[in-house]
């Protein structure tokens, strides 16, 4: 789960990490009076949407004034915003953070991370702030100094020490560096966070690090620790679809390709993706539908595909093993009556009831292709969707 850049600095308030005063705004008239409770002279007006690449895309203004502020305000509020992490169809612009100017001295990149390979939380810092780190590591890998923590014994004073001298901080930059690092490494521990990410962290003129933009992803699993956190979700921000799956607790990410897959465990989910890819196609969704998945589950799994207008089939792949073939059967046979069929159908069942899944379909009359195996499903699939099939 996401959350907008006002919220991250107010959750990370609460752990005395330094940010800019700041104050969100839902109309042009709010962000006038938001204008108006800041110092000023200088004030930056962001549009809120969840994703990176604002700046470039015009949704970072710095203004000068009370009145210029209006007048981002009105242009922003409304309107979408394409950026690299949107796609082209864009987010639109539903809220503003007006803050206060910052006088920028110097520019770093800090993060927080899960390494899973390395089953500890990593700490990511660069020289190369208000970058995209992607970029950076791509054309300056050197500029990027990592080191892990031990879960064991949290952030230490070492981390600080070397994060400090990678960033070129001395004296009393180095000392706020260390106690920030400790102050952001709580917060990511006890909000279960999965991402913290600092870009830019900067020096200001007069010898303060203060945290310019903050952007933090939660552990889903973890929500429900959380109740204050999950009050900040925005589902304006989300995939209808994405939501509609959560009501019945399917993992289901939507993609941009043709085929909508339902398939029971993850790892066979993402063979089943490649394996489409492989014969040419893209994946139009990742959905597992569990082990344990009922016949309304899976009956919600299918309709939440079929609602996709980008998919121009569809390929159930399932082996039986807590989950049941026939149960999926029945589901897919009661939403296909439900909401009709308007697409090429590939079904490969295999596992705990197979024969009976099969001959649930089969009964069923609907226009359905069995398929025997993976790489025979997958290639069924792809040529109905370009129209050879038979």
């Amino acid at each position: 789960m996401n959350i907008h850049e006002y919220q991250a600095k107010a959750v990370l308030r609460e752990f005395g990490v330094p940010v800019p005063r700041g104050v969100p705004a839902f109309s042009v008239e709010e962000a006038v009076q938001a204008a108006r409770q800041l110092p000023g002279p200088v004030w930056v007006v962001k549009a809120q949407i969840h994703a990176g690449g604002r700046g470039k895309a015009g949704g970072v203004k710095v203004v000068k004034s009370v009145a210029d502020v209006e007048k981002e305000a009105a242009r922003l509020l409304g309107s979408t915003l394409v950026t690299k992490q949107t796609g082209p169809a864009g987010r639109v612009v539903r809220r503003l953070y007006i803050e206060e100017g910052s006088a920028i001295d110097r520019e770093f990149y800090l993060s927080f991370l899960v390494d899973r390979a390395k089953g500890r939380i990593a700490l990511v810092v660069s020289t190369e702030g208000g970058m995209d780190i992607e970029e950076v590591a791509h054309t300056q890998p050197d500029k990027i100094v990592t080191l892990t923590v031990d879960p064991a014994t949290g952030v230490m004073p070492h981390h600080g020490h070397s994060a400090a001298h990678a960033l070129g901080l001395s004296g009393d930059l180095a000392k706020q560096a260390e106690r920030l690092i400790a102050q952001l490494y709580a917060a990511f521990v006890a909000k279960d966070m999965s991402l913290l990410e600092i870009n830019p962290l900067v020096v200001t003129q007069d010898g303060r690090l203060l945290c310019l933009d903050a952007k933090i992803g939660f552990d889903s699993n973890a929500l429900f620790k959380h109740a204050d956190i999950v009050a900040l979700r925005d589902l304006n921000e989300e995939d209808e679809k994405e939501i509609e799956a959560s009501k019945y607790e399917l993992n289901y990410i939507a993609l941009e390709g043709t085929i909508g897959c339902m398939v029971n465990g993850a790892g066979l989910a993402m063979a089943t993706m490649d394996i489409i890819k492989l014969y040419g196609e893209a994946p139009a969704n990742f959905l597992d539908v569990g082990g344990s998945a009922t016949k309304e589950r899976v009956a919600a799994a299918f309709k939440i595909i079929t609602a996709d207008p980008n998919v121009k089939g569809i390929l159930i792949n399932i082996f039986g093993g807590i989950m049941k073939c026939d149960v999926i059967a029945e589901g897919v046979v009661a939403a296909v009556k439900e909401v009709g069929l308007r697409v090429p159908l590939v079904v490969r069942l295999e596992g705990t009831n197979v024969d009976l899944g099969k001959e649930i379909i089969a009964r069923s009359n609907l226009n359905v292709v069995s398929a025997d195996d993976l790489d025979d499903a997958a290639q069924k699939i792809v040529n109905a969707v370009r129209g050879t099939l038979g």
